[in-house]
């Protein structure tokens, strides 16, 4: 019966999607056709406590708080003013400006927690930059597409937000077990980028004097300040992340006042951006939570566990298997559903493996960021397709040496998953 029911919710899954239905109503259809079918229980009864359950969880009350943060910061002035503050520092490093992808999408990534604000905010504004001053443009739009993706590894993040809901792991110990692979993600770009202009002999470099660097702090030290706040309330104990959720976007909207570039017009589409953003993960999330439920009804997780576990398959053979369906579904539907609707179906895989939960929150976190730049149908590859005016063949080819990068920390970090769960564990002593 189990074999029955899992490849007709996987067929029902794929119709509707591939009939254009958003991914919410999707799954809510799917679940409510499968527990019709497989089961004798009362669908409205245990779709209205599943509905209620999710949206009256407190965890989520930071996730519009975040999302409402990252929207005054990106609406505003301040980005364009942190990519003139980072420009005199990086210039001079082998590969100059092009690290400011990286190392702005990185502070991006801590302001909005989202691939596509990061990667279109950035590159709106190193695209012209880096064409005026002839940089290598596969090098550039590479290290774009993929440093965009960083916004989902370095907290405060929304999907790692959701996986801590879906899998009932500590949101705060997510978001700091982040912060190094994040980093050293992001260590690895830049040095990918400094060998690959070393060797190309690019010189389009300009040359900053210490001067210059020390009147672009302003520009770098209010929204630095700002993330080390938020993120180190968190750390010491201070604050939940709702609580530094609510400091963070006060403290956003006291940035944009202090610089004038917060108007009524601005605070107004600040809202409204906030609110449609959350409605929609609100809506996948809601879908998936009845989906979640209707496949633990069902029995399919433990037996797919089960399944896996009576074949004899090794704990880096599962691995491998989760990579592929990972990437397979990044060519299909975004990185929140991902989250939710794979989560309740390899947990007990994972527990059953002996692998930490909180571990496997930032493995699944790094294969969303492969698959938002998975050629050909990453989504986002089409974003900056349409930021450079270049074919979605020259983006992907772009994009490959950082898809190996990500592929290989990946593996690193499941050898060595220390770096991931260090820093989590200085928290609880």
């Amino acid at each position: 019966m189990e074999l029955t029911a899992l490849l007709s919710i996987i067929a029902l899954l794929v119709c509707f999607l591939a009939s254009g239905l958003w991914i919410g109503p999707a799954l809510f259809a799917t679940s409510w056709i499968a527990f019709s079918l497989f089961t004798d229980l009362p669908v409205m009864r245990i779709l209205g406590s599943v509905v209620w359950n999710n949206v009256n969880s407190s965890s989520l009350m930071a996730l519009p708080l975040f999302i409402m943060m990252g929207e005054f910061l990106v609406r505003t002035r301040i980005s364009e003013d942190l990519f003139d503050g980072l420009t005199p520092w990086v210039s001079n490093l082998p590969g100059g400006l092009l690290h400011v992808n990286v190392i702005a999408s990185a502070f991006f990534a801590a302001i909005t927690g989202s691939v596509n604000a990061t990667t279109a905010t950035v590159g709106k504004i190193t695209i012209p930059e880096f064409r005026k001053r002839g940089y290598d443009e596969k090098l550039s739009i590479g290290s774009l597409t993929s440093s965009g993706t960083l916004g989902i590894l370095i907290p405060p993040s929304v999907p790692m937000l959701i996986y801590g809901v879906a899998a009932n792991v500590s949101i705060g110990k997510l978001f700091i077990a982040g912060i190094v692979p994040g980093l050293l993600l992001m260590l690895c770009f830049c040095l990918y980028i400094g060998f690959m202009s070393g060797r190309n002999k690019d010189g389009a470099n300009v040359r900053y004097t210490v001067a210059d660097k020390v009147k672009s702090l302003p520009k770098i030290f209010p929204v630095s300040l700002l993330i080390a706040f938020v993120l180190g309330s968190i750390y010491a104990g201070w604050a939940t992340p709702t609580e530094a959720a609510a400091i963070g976007v006060l403290g956003a909207a006291l940035l944009g006042l202090a610089t004038r570039c917060l108007n009524l017009r601005i605070f107004v589409d600040c809202i409204v951006g906030s609110v449609r953003t959350n409605c929609m993960v609100m809506l996948i999330l809601i879908g998936a939570s009845f989906f979640s439920v209707t496949l633990g009804f069902l029995g399919l997780p433990k037996w797919i566990s089960a399944s896996i576990v009576s074949y004899g398959a090794g704990k880096y053979t599962v691995i491998a298997l989760i990579v592929v369906v990972y990437l397979m579904l990044g060519c299909l539907i975004d990185g929140y559903s991902m989250i939710v609707m794979t989560v309740p179906m390899f947990l007990p895989l994972i527990q059953a493996y002996d692998m930490d939960p909180l571990w496997f929150g930032i493995f699944v976190v790094l294969l969303v960021q492969i698959a938002n730049i998975t050629p050909p149908i990453g989504f986002n590859l089409f974003l900056v397709t349409g930021l450079a005016e270049r074919n979605i063949g020259f983006i992907s080819r772009s994009v490959l040496p950082f898809i190996a990068i990500i592929i290989a920390f990946t593996l690193i970090i499941t050898i060595f998953p220390d770096i991931v769960l260090f820093m989590p564990s200085m928290m609880g002593r």
